[in-house]
């Protein structure tokens, strides 16, 4: 108990204003929301059920291994959200393809709940970005000293969650508050759990490479539909690159959290259950929540947003001069998106109006139900 109440400590002495959990025996809730494809699930049940969602979670301290070599930590009653999806193919994924020797960030988000949590801001960092890697410990305790010119999903190949978290707060000079990242099998299986998630194509999408063949239609996506269109980078008119890649994955993600608020789970145990063991299963997060009474409090939180009131956008790149294969940010552009989020203000619109990454036609092809 004393560790739990050290925990709860530095969660509000973070900047992070949540109401504190229920203390009814019998109630375990972790309430929905999603964003990067996050979902956290309510519910309620017996100690037995406790203890299972707590031992299926994966915790990282971002804390300790960064140190205090971090941007200040404001607190605006704002928070900030590293959300990245694993493309490890060790395990249970490894039908996606052979495990090279290191999973890398095939999706990287920044979720911005602003004060209040009725409203968000989600910035997309395509994995092709070249970015300055910041010197990083690596996974076997060595020192990897950075390099120009790097794709941004590299930093968590070379140094994991931590080095990932290093790189965002040195490119935008914002300290994130949580980490979470979830991995192939787990986000098939936490879809599946939900019943699938109603969605609309506009044109067909077919990608032999990620087992995706759409017409165009309404469809409701089983798990593995899902995860096909979120990694699709060849089944829609366009480059091939993973601009078109990530319009879909912010389409999909708005229409997961729809589905997710419209699902009636808390009158079915059974559900709720098994939503909340798929969802505890599918994430690793950063060690402040890495517990079912601390996701409570921070799920509690964001229960109140919306899928209308989540702004998505692509962090403002431009083809790199050097290399077409890559993308480059745009440095006036993306300082007005961090400095938007730093100091809790809306993006302008100016910022991404010369955005490669919001030029693309993908966002086009699907719609929510």
């Amino acid at each position: 108990m004393a560790e739990q109440g050290t925990r709860s400590s530095r969660i509000r002495g973070a900047g992070k204003r949540r109401k504190q959990p229920s203390t009814r025996r019998r109630a375990v809730r972790i309430a929905a929301w999603s964003a990067a494809g996050v979902v956290l699930v309510g519910g309620a049940g017996l100690g037995y059920v406790y203890f299972k969602l707590n031992g299926n979670l994966k915790g990282v301290d971002i804390n300790a291994q960064l140190g205090t070599d971090r941007p200040q930590n404001v607190d605006n009653g704002s928070m900030d959200i590293l959300v990245l999806g694993s493309d490890s193919r060790a395990g249970a994924n490894k039908e996606y393809g052979t495990d090279e020797g290191g999973a890398r960030s095939d999706t990287a988000m920044i979720v911005h709940v602003y004060q209040g949590h009725k409203t968000a801001s989600v910035v997309s960092i395509p994995r092709d970005t070249l970015i300055t890697r910041p010197a990083c410990t690596t996974g076997d305790g060595k020192s990897d000293p950075g390099a120009r010119r790097q794709m941004f999903n590299t930093a968590y190949e070379v140094g994991g969650p931590a080095c990932a978290v290093k790189t965002v707060e040195q490119m935008s000079g914002i300290r994130m508050d949580h980490y979470i990242e979830v991995d192939f099998t787990g986000f098939k299986k936490l879809i599946d759990q939900l019943g699938g998630v109603p969605v609309t194509t506009n044109k067909p999408i077919k990608d032999d490479k990620s087992h995706l063949d759409l017409p165009a239609g309404r469809h409701t996506l089983n798990g593995e539909q899902a995860l096909g269109l979120v990694r699709t980078r060849h089944g829609v008119v366009g480059d091939g690159s993973d601009l078109g890649r990530i319009q879909l994955q912010q389409a999909f993600i708005k229409a997961l959290i729809g589905q997710v608020k419209s699902v009636g789970v808390f009158g079915d145990p059974t559900k709720l259950y098994g939503l909340a063991d798929a969802a505890t299963k599918a994430i690793t997060t950063d060690s402040d929540l890495s517990s079912v009474n601390s996701l409570i409090g921070f799920a509690s939180g964001l229960k109140g947003l919306d899928a209308s009131n989540v702004k998505m956008i692509t962090l403002p790149v431009q083809y790199d001069k050097l290399d077409a294969n890559r993308v480059s940010p745009l440095e006036e552009q993306s300082r007005q998106v961090w400095d938007a989020l730093s100091k809790d203000q809306p993006i302008p619109a100016s910022a991404t109006a010369e955005s490669a990454g919001d030029k693309g036609t993908a966002g086009g092809y699907v719609a929510g139900q």
